[in-house]
């Protein structure tokens, strides 16, 4: 095994998807939601980004580029997708459609499900995950190096779901308060990393520099 591409792979996949900075995400999202609940959006979104990104490991840019979409696109719709959720953040309407739901739901109140939207993706499998796992996968050609990137990959998600799973814990930490607080300064660092990810797609296609 090649320690060096060992180490750079999970350096580049542990940056990219960030399970630590994730998880104030995931808590602002799932805000609200009992324990049982929390676990399942947390298990969902770890399997589901998973899959995804096993899926672009091995087809790489084939997929996108058989259904005509390039990554410089990719990027571009993954981040409107995430400056909307940036959005909600910021002026709480998540809140605000929970309280809805649970005046008129008093006996049974549903919560959110963004396990596959937008924390599988484009949270946790996003833009820059797919492409890092393309160019990852692309620097091997034998059957270690495969494995070691996908090994890599669940490694990396693995950590993301624990630290999901101890989201409770972190959330009465933080109080109500604080958990407003963290929702909108996350909201402006999420509305900023969308506008990086059209900017990015932009620029790859020759606009702006």
């Amino acid at each position: 095994m090649d320690t060096a591409f060992l180490i750079t792979s999970f350096a580049t996949l542990f940056v990219v998807i960030d399970p630590i900075g994730l998880t104030p995400v995931f808590i602002a999202l799932t805000a609200g939601a009992d324990k049982a609940h929390r676990r399942t959006v947390a298990i969902r979104a770890c399997v589901v980004a998973a899959l995804i990104l096993l899926l672009f490991a091995f087809l790489g840019e084939t997929v996108l580029s058989t259904i005509g979409i390039s990554m410089p696109a990719f990027r571009i719709s993954g981040g409107i997708l995430l400056f909307i959720t940036a959005l909600d953040m910021l002026f709480e309407r998540r809140t605000k459609r929970r309280d809805n739901q649970a005046e008129e739901q008093a006996e049974e109140p549903e919560h959110p499900d963004p396990s596959v939207f937008p924390m599988a993706i484009p949270l946790i499998a996003g833009p820059g995950a797919i492409a890092s796992m393309i160019l990852l996968m692309g620097q091997t050609t034998n059957a270690i190096g495969v494995a070691t990137v996908i090994g890599v990959m669940l490694a990396v998600i693995v950590i993301a779901a624990v630290m999901f799973l101890l989201s409770g814990p972190i959330e009465r930490a933080l109080g109500k308060t604080g958990i407003t607080v963290v929702t909108r300064l996350l909201g402006m660092l999420l509305a900023a990393l969308s506008v990086q990810f059209v900017l990015d797609g932009l620029s790859a296609v020759g606009f702006g520099g």
